[in-house]
């Protein structure tokens, strides 16, 4: 499984700056979740794309993690560290966030079979799909619907038509767009993995502190207090322009 970390703030800041006191904590799990790492960040307003580093090696002593922490300046950015499903390839094309313009993708856990929403995507995106996973599918899904339908309802009907079709254990993720990050919680309790792991393996939380907003996979310190449970196939939506935070049910 993996881990995931978005965070937007009020205006521009070097990553490790936002991420603050979680910036060598989330590293550390990559030690455990070692199969890559990906960060997409907005450099701050006005169009383009956000910025893409990833590795295929673990965070945790990988200069070129450090280096993307240390001097990529955004306001918006979503981060991943993967721990690879059995069978998949550690390559760049299965490495998260996925990316699309101005869309930043990125998934925690996996679902079965992982071409079970291959009749639902457009057949021209499925057709550039840069990897094998079930999480770029979950992303071509997304990207799909967002044709037509805003982003909080495409990413509750991209799940919902992933629990119609397939066994999963968690269908957590980020989503970053122009306008906000959007986090997604949704998981089996008895999945394999849930069972084994506990319940808050695949807990998301998020936190306001004023001047950044965070969301965060559990393994990072969170107390209580500070940070609120995501509840189960709910949207967190967080805008760029102002920090407004809502929760979609």
């Amino acid at each position: 499984m993996c881990r995931l970390l978005g965070v937007v703030t009020r205006a521009p800041l070097p990553l490790a700056a936002a991420l603050g006191e979680l910036t060598v904590p989330f590293t550390e799990l990559s030690r455990e979740h070692g199969d890559g790492w990906g960060i997409a960040a907005w450099p701050g307003a006005g169009g383009g794309r956000p910025r893409v580093v990833k590795g295929i090696a673990s965070a945790a002593g990988d200069w070129l993690w450090e280096h993307a922490l240390a001097g990529t300046h955004a306001d918006a950015a979503v981060l991943h560290l993967r721990m690879a499903s059995p069978g998949l390839p550690v390559v760049p094309g299965n490495t998260h966030p996925f990316t699309a313009g101005g869309l930043a993708f990125a998934h925690n856990g996996f679902f079965s079979p992982y071409d079970t929403l291959d009749e639902l995507i457009d057949p021209g995106l499925l057709a550039a799909a840069g990897g094998s996973t079930d999480s770029e599918r979950f992303f071509l899904r997304v990207r799909t619907l967002l044709r037509d339908e805003d982003p909080v309802d495409a990413l509750a009907r991209a799940a919902a038509d992933i629990r119609a079709r397939a066994s999963f254990a968690s269908l957590n993720c980020l989503l970053l767009t122009e306008e906000a990050l959007y986090a997604y919680a949704d998981e089996d309790p008895d999945s394999e993995v849930s069972r084994r792991r506990g319940p808050d393996f695949f807990r998301l939380r998020y936190r306001a502190d004023g001047d950044r907003v965070l969301v965060a996979s559990s393994g990072v310190p969170q107390p209580d207090g500070a940070w609120r449970v995501l509840p189960h196939r709910q949207v967190l939506e967080i805008r760029r322009d102002d920090l407004g935070v809502r929760v979609h049910a």
